[in-house]
């Protein structure tokens, strides 16, 4: 199943529409205004679904992930050099990036490849292509995405 990630162009908090395959939207993410990044993720009705906020006055960024108002863990990049990783302490996900930043990977020791992400480049706006495996991880992976993101915007 492939999702495809887009940032709106005009927007003053973080906007997202997640595509299908088929050009339909199956998601909405509307960055809300808090000490760091807090994001709501809506299905394609527009009911809330799942929350990504950014945990503040850490060393390294680390995400808090809910779906509906349930905590399920945490996303924390890890103290890498040259490539980028993020971990979380819900599964036995493990994300791996490549050192340019644009690609990435989400393994498992149990499910093998889950997910791999792509950052389209000379697009106006952040534009990547989530390629899952198994559509039950869909927004879990999209959740990653997200993460991977806002890091990459408070860094910058």
């Amino acid at each position: 199943m492939q999702l495809y990630f887009k940032q709106r162009f005009f927007s003053w908090l973080d906007s997202y529409d997640i595509y299908g395959e088929n050009g339909e939207t199956l998601f909405t993410v509307e960055g809300r205004l808090s000490w760091g990044h807090r994001l709501h993720v809506l299905d394609a009705q527009g009911n809330h679904i799942a929350t990504l906020q950014e945990k503040v006055f850490t060393f390294l960024p680390q995400f808090e992930i809910y779906i509906g108002e349930t905590y399920i863990g945490c996303i924390k990049k890890e103290f890498t050099f040259f490539k980028p990783q993020f971990t979380l302490d819900c599964s036995d996900w493990q994300v791996d990036g490549a050192w340019m930043e644009w690609d990435y990977q989400i393994t498992s020791p149990t499910e093998g490849l889950v997910a791999v992400i792509t950052k389209e480049v000379l697009q106006w706006t952040d534009t990547y292509v989530i390629d899952v495996a198994d559509p039950n991880n869909a927004l879990a992976a999209l959740l990653v995405v997200l993460a991977i993101d806002a890091e990459k915007c408070s860094r910058d």
